[in-house]
C-alpha cells in the first residue's frame, strides 16, 4: 500500500480507480494523478517487484517506499529503499553503511557526459599459453605460436568468434551469413611471413570460405614451411569447428611467402590526384549488408581505369594498432574495384593476391590506389596521409561467386559439397531491341570463319550444339565437338570487338533439370563442361542455353539481358518454363535419410539416375545366420566404378545390391561356422556391403592386419582380387618371372 497525510490504499484500489494515465517503458509502469507521483516497477512476468511513491498534499512533500519486502533479504531491501529515497531527494549519510568496506568518494567529472560506451571487451587471448610450451603470436585473431620440430617450420593457431571479435559479425553476406572476410586470411599470411623474415606474400590462393557461427567458434590454423633453396616458404591456413575436436581440418588459403619485399608506386602527394573526378558515394553501402565497421570508405576519385580511395576505420574498430592492415580497412580496397573498371554488378570476390607486401602497420586512414590490370584483376598501392607506403598488392585477381547461399545449420566438413539446382528464373520484361545472330552449327565451319560475317554489334550471338552430326561413335563425336567448341571460345576472346556481346551455345537434350527429362546428346553435354570452365575464367562472355525439342531459342533470346545481369548464365527451357542453373551446397537439398528403426542399406528406386538413390530397411539381415554365414556390423564400405555402373544402369549382365567389399565386425556365426567368432575383425568380398549390416558366408572374409584403418581394409579386397586374377590366371606368372607393372 502507500501511505500519506490522509491516504491508505492497496495498489489494486489505486489502479483501479484514481484518476491516472498509464505510460510503458522499459518495464516500468509510472502512473499520475490525484496529487500522487509514484513508479511502480514491474518485472518481466508483469509481477510487481518495487515502488516509490510521493504523495503532494499542499506544502507537505512525502516520500514513502517500503523496507520489508516477502522473499527478499531484509539487508537488501533496506540498502533498495534508502537508494530509492536517495534518488528522491532525502538526504541519507551513507557513511555508516560503508564503514570498515574500504569505500571511498570519487568525484565525477565535471565535463558533459559523452555518450560513448567503455564497457571491457571479452578477451580474444587468455591464459599463459607459455606453461603449454608454447608463445604469444602477438597477434589479435592469432592465441599461440610454436616451431615445428624436425623442421624449421612455425605453426600458429588461433580461436575465431562472434564473442571475441565481435567486429566480425558486421562482414554479412548472402542473407545473414558471417563470412571470415578475404582480407583476414591475407593479413593472418603476413603476419606468419613477418615470424620467418618473408617480407612478401608472393602468391596466396583463397579456396573455400570461412562461414563463423552465431554461436560458438572455430579454430584456425596457419602453417608455415621450411625454406627451400631460395628462402621461400608455403603458407596453408585451416579451420574447424571448436566443438567438433575429432572432425576434419578444413583447407581455406593456400601460397607461398618470399624473402624480397615488393612495392607498387603511387605519388599521393597530391590528393586528390589531378584529372580525377569524384564518385557518387550515395547508396553504395545500401547493396550490401556490411554494418559499420566494413562501411570504411570515405571518398573515391575515378580517372580511367584508376580508382583513388580514401578509406578510414570507424571508432569501433579502435585496435588497428595490433594488426599490419586491419582487415575491414583493406577491404574498403576490394570493394571499390568497381570504380577501376571491373565488373561489379556481379560482386566479385578475391580468389587470387600476388606480390603483397607490408611496409608498415597499424594504419586506421590510408589512400588507396586501385588499378585494373586485367579484365579480372586489380593492382592495389596504399600510403598514409602523409603519403607514406603501408601497403603494396602487385596484383588480386577476382572472381564471380557460385550463387547466392542462404545460411543453415550443416556439418562445416561438408561445406565444400556443391550441388547444381534448377530453379524457375525470376519473371523479367522481354527486351525486344536485343540484336542477335546466329552462327551455323558448331562443326560445320570454322570459327574464324564463321564469326567473320558479324558486325560486332550484336548483343547476343547464338551457335547450335549437336552431336548427332558426327557419327555414331560417340568418343570421338565428343572429341570432334569439343574441338571445335574450344576453337571458336578462343577465337571469340581474340577479337576485341566481341567484348562487349555475349556467345550463346543453344543445346537440346545436354542438361538434365531434375524434371523427369534425360541426357540425350552427350557430346553436347561436354561442351557444357567445357563452357563452364571458359566462363569461370571470363564471367561476361559466355551463355548456356539448354532448349525442349520444340522450343526456338529467338523466343528465350529477349529474356535474357535482364537476366544476365544478375550473373546467371546457365539456363534451361522445361515445359516454357526458363531455369537457371546455381551451385548451392549439397547439405541443404534433400538428403539420404536412414530408417527410423532397424538396419539399412543403399538402394536405388530407378536404375539410370544418381538422384533415385535411397536407403531401404534390409531386416532380413536380422535373421540368424545359416550353414557358415557370419552376420556382419559394417564399419566402412568400399565404393568402386562398378557402384556407379550399377546406381546407372549401365553394368553388363546382372549387378546384385549395391556395395562389393567392407570391413566390420563379426556380431553373430551359423552352426557351421569355423573360422570367426563374434568380435572379430574382418574384411572381404561383401555383396551388398553399402549397409549397417550383412549377411554373408565366412570364406569370403579374413581378418583384418593389425594396424590397419577401416578405411584401408574396406578399400583393398577387390583392388587386390583384380591384381591377383591378372597376375595368376591371366598371365600365368610363376616364382622367378620378371613382371614389368
Amino acid at each position: 500500500g502507500i501511505a500519506g497525510p490522509g491516504l491508505l490504499c492497496s495498489a489494486d484500489y489505486w489502479v483501479r480507480h484514481v484518476r491516472a494515465t498509464v505510460r510503458f517503458a522499459d518495464g516500468v509502469r509510472a502512473l499520475a494523478g490525484a496529487g500522487v507521483n509514484a513508479f511502480l516497477e514491474l518485472g518481466p512476468d508483469g509481477v510487481l517487484t518495487g515502488m516509490a511513491a510521493r504523495v503532494l498534499d499542499g506544502g507537505q512533500d512525502v516520500v514513502s517506499v517500503p523496507v520489508l519486502r516477502k522473499d527478499r533479504a531484509e539487508e537488501g531491501a533496506l540498502l533498495t529503499a534508502l537508494a530509492r529515497l536517495h534518488v528522491a531527494g532525502v538526504d541519507v549519510d551513507w557513511t555508516p553503511c560503508f564503514e570498515g568496506t574500504g569505500a571511498r568518494r570519487v568525484a565525477l567529472p565535471t565535463y558533459a557526459f559523452h555518450h560513448e560506451w567503455y564497457w571491457p571487451r571479452p578477451a580474444a587471448h587468455t591464459g599463459d599459453v607459455t606453461g603449454a610450451g608454447l608463445r604469444p603470436a602477438e597477434h589479435p585473431l592469432l592465441g599461440a605460436a610454436t616451431a615445428l620440430a624436425a623442421s624449421e617450420g612455425v605453426l600458429f593457431t588461433g580461436r575465431l568468434s562472434l564473442t571475441t571479435h565481435p567486429w566480425l559479425a558486421d562482414h554479412t553476406v548472402g542473407g545473414g551469413m558471417v563470412l571470415f572476410p578475404a582480407t583476414g586470411f591475407l593479413e593472418l599470411a603476413v603476419r606468419a611471413g613477418d615470424e620467418v623474415g618473408c617480407e612478401c606474400v608472393e602468391e596466396f590462393t583463397l579456396a573455400t570460405p570461412l562461414l563463423l557461427p552465431e554461436d560458438g567458434a572455430v579454430v584456425v590454423q596457419v602453417w608455415v614451411g621450411a625454406p627451400d633453396e631460395t628462402g621461400a616458404r608455403k603458407v596453408s591456413l585451416y579451420s574447424r569447428s571448436a566443438d567438433a575436436p575429432e572432425a576434419a581440418w578444413t583447407e581455406h588459403a593456400a601460397g607461398v611467402l618470399g624473402t624480397d619485399a615488393r612495392t607498387v608506386d603511387f605519388d599521393a602527394s597530391v590528393w586528390p590526384p589531378r584529372n580525377a573526378v569524384a564518385a557518387d558515394l550515395e547508396g553504395f553501402y545500401d547493396r550490401t549488408e556490411y554494418g559499420p565497421v566494413f562501411r570504411t570508405i570515405r571518398a573515391v576519385w575515378k580517372r580511367g581505369d584508376e580508382a583513388f580511395v580514401e578509406a578510414a576505420l570507424p571508432a569501433e574498430a579502435d585496435d588497428a594498432g595490433y594488426y599490419g592492415m586491419h582487415p575491414a580497412l583493406l577491404d574498403a580496397a576490394v570493394q571499390s574495384v568497381g570504380f577501376a573498371g571491373l565488373d561489379d554488378e556481379h560482386k566479385l570476390l578475391p580468389f587470387l593476391w600476388g606480390g603483397v607486401s607490408l611496409h608498415a602497420g597499424g594504419a586506421s586512414v590510408v589512400r588507396f590506389r586501385v588499378a585494373r590490370t586485367g579484365e579480372d584483376s586489380v593492382s592495389i598501392a596504399a600510403v598514409d596521409v602523409e603519403g607514406a607506403p603501408v601497403l603494396s598488392a602487385e596484383s588480386l585477381v577476382l572472381r564471380v561467386p557460385a550463387g547466392a547461399q542462404a545460411p543453415a545449420a550443416r556439418r562445416t566438413e561438408l561445406d565444400s559439397l556443391l550441388r547444381l539446382e534448377w530453379t524457375v528464373a525470376p519473371e523479367t520484361a522481354a527486351d525486344p531491341s536485343v540484336r542477335h545472330a546466329t552462327l551455323p552449327a558448331l562443326g560445320t565451319h570454322a570459327a574464324a570463319a564463321a564469326l567473320d560475317g558479324l558486325t560486332g554489334a550484336e548483343t547476343l550471338v547464338c551457335v547450335p550444339v549437336s552431336g548427332d552430326g558426327h557419327g555414331h561413335d560417340v568418343p570421338r563425336a565428343t572429341h570432334t565437338l569439343l574441338a571445335y567448341a574450344l576453337d571458336l571460345v578462343q577465337e571469340w576472346l581474340r577479337q576485341d570487338r566481341f567484348e562487349t556481346a555475349r556467345l550463346v551455345f543453344v543445346t537440346r537434350g545436354a542438361m538434365r533439370s531434375g524434371h523427369g527429362d534425360r541426357v540425350e546428346d552427350l557430346a553436347a553435354a561436354a561442351v557444357w563442361g567445357l563452357l563452364r570452365a571458359a566462363h569461370s575464367e571470363n564471367p561476361t562472355r559466355f551463355v548456356l542455353v539448354d532448349l525442349d525439342a520444340d522450343r526456338r531459342v529467338e523466343t528465350v533470346l529477349p529474356l535474357l539481358p535482364e537476366l544476365l545481369a544478375g550473373g546467371d548464365a546457365q539456363f534451361v527451357v522445361r515445359g516454357g518454363d526458363v531455369l537457371v542453373g546455381r551451385l548451392d551446397r549439397a547439405v541443404t537439398g534433400a538428403g539420404l535419410l536412414p530408417p527410423a528403426h532397424g538396419p539399412w542399406r543403399l538402394d536405388s528406386t530407378g536404375k539410370g539416375d544418381l538422384d533415385a538413390l535411397t536407403l531401404v530397411p534390409c531386416p532380413e539381415v536380422l535373421q540368424a545366420p545359416e550353414g557358415r554365414q557370419v552376420r556382419l556390423a559394417v564399419r566402412a564400405a568400399g565404393l568402386n566404378f562398378r557402384d556407379v555402373l550399377n546406381a546407372l544402369g549401365m553394368y553388363p549382365g546382372e549387378a546384385g545390391l549395391l556395395g562389393a567389399e567392407a570391413v566390420g565386425v563379426v556380431t553373430a556365426t551359423g552352426p557351421e561356422a569355423t573360422g570367426f567368432a563374434p568380435g572379430d575383425r574382418v574384411m572381404g568380398m561383401v555383396p551388398g556391403g553399402l549397409g549397417t549390416d550383412v549377411l554373408i558366408d565366412e570364406r569370403f572374409l579374413v581378418r583384418v592386419p593389425d594396424g590397419w584403418t577401416d578405411e584401408q581394409a574396406a578399400s583393398m579386397p577387390l583392388v587386390f582380387l583384380t591384381a591377383y586374377y591378372g597376375l595368376t590366371d591371366l598371365a600365368g606368372l610363376r616364382a622367378g618371372e620378371s613382371v614389368l607393372v
